[in-house]
């Protein structure tokens, strides 16, 4: 309850703060890639259970001649790529937090196809509230193998508290400063993860 209440607390209080940057940032996305300027897409939540996330649209659609999206590289705009490595692009979660649907701090929310994916012991990581930041993206962000970013979600799950949060809170505001693991080496976006064979 504790947490919630928060999570809560603290969402509002930087959506009201952070208001006219949210309002810049649409009016460069509508402006930039046009509409729609919000990105929407299923993830799981809490015990795998699908809800819809909100972030600021970073790409912009373009597919083949076949109708496939084009690799991300492709479709990544200069502004894409500064909204994700300022994190300014996650700003619309906070909508997601004050819902219940997410929390400020808690194993980042993936793919709905890589949950048949995981092992039983990477499956943990939904057993707490999906969040904006967690103890995986302090500890090397996208620059971190998968193994390795589902130990570090397994780890807080078993030792979370309010003070840890805290604490990830402040250290995310060094590494979004710093712009440090937005992407892995080469690559614009995280890898897919396929599984552990």
């Amino acid at each position: 309850m504790g947490k919630r209440v928060f999570d809560v607390v603290v969402a509002l209080f930087v959506s009201v703060l952070l208001l006219p940057v949210f309002v810049c940032v649409a009016l460069l996305v509508a402006l930039r890639l046009g509409r729609p300027v919000f990105f929407r897409q299923q993830r799981p939540g809490l015990h795998g259970r699908p809800y819809e996330i909100i972030k600021f649209r970073t790409m912009r659609y373009a597919v083949d001649a076949r109708g496939r999206p084009l690799p991300d590289e492709q479709r990544m705009t200069r502004l894409g790529t500064w909204l994700r490595g300022s994190s300014l692009d996650e700003l619309p979660e906070l909508w997601n937090v004050i819902r219940g649907e997410m929390s400020l701090v808690g194993p980042r929310p993936l793919m709905m196809e890589y949950l048949p994916r995981y092992s039983a012991e990477q499956y943990r990581r939904h057993d707490v509230l999906p969040g904006i930041t967690g103890w995986a993206q302090v500890n090397g962000r996208n620059s971190l193998s998968w193994q390795k970013k589902f130990e570090l979600d397994v780890w807080y799950v078993d030792h979370h508290t309010l003070r840890l949060d805290l604490y990830i809170l402040m250290l995310t505001v060094r590494k979004v400063l710093s712009r440090d693991g937005v992407s892995a080496e080469g690559h614009v976006t995280v890898d897919e993860f396929y599984g552990n064979d």
